[in-house]
């Protein structure tokens, strides 16, 4: 008898591209390295993907075009947490593109795909500790406006 089914690679990172929430995609960017590590994952290298023009992403924060974001003052409390906020936010942009690395490109090494999972394992903790920070300082990820000019240039390079 064999063991149980291998999930997809191809697959798993589609769920964790979808996941919106940040406590759902962190969970599930953590959990897709732990199983990638012990070799519950399939890597179906070959299989085709679906692309996604927009990941998952909660509904806040605000997005604004990158000139409409106030600028960021570390001279006051408020100040400080726009600051930790912007960069919590460019972390939970990096889960999301190092998760589209791994699969926007079909029929890579396996290495490739292994490096770009420990990317976005590592991008998600950061995340999480910027996001506790930030609440330490007040506020929540979600509270100030931000720009979308990463995913921006993930999408205008996706034929490269």
């Amino acid at each position: 008898m064999g063991g149980p089914a291998l999930a997809s690679l191809p697959g798993r990172l589609a769920d964790c591209l979808r996941a919106s929430e940040p406590a759902a995609k962190i969970a599930c960017v953590h959990g897709l390295q732990a199983d990638w590590l012990a070799g519950r994952i399939e890597l179906a290298a070959n299989m085709p993907r679906v692309p996604l023009d927009v990941p998952g992403r909660p509904a806040r924060p605000e997005r604004v075009s990158p000139h409409q974001v106030p600028r960021r003052r570390a001279d006051t409390v408020v100040g400080r947490a726009a600051l930790v906020h912007a960069l919590a936010h460019i972390e939970f942009n990096a889960i999301n593109l190092a998760l589209d690395a791994a699969h926007r490109f079909v029929g890579m090494p396996a290495a490739f795909y292994a490096d770009w999972l420990r990317v976005a394992d590592e991008e998600a903790l950061h995340f999480e500790l910027l996001d506790t920070h930030l609440t330490t300082l007040g506020h929540r990820y979600g509270d100030f406006p931000a720009h979308d000019g990463l995913w921006d240039m993930a999408l205008k390079t996706a034929h490269d």
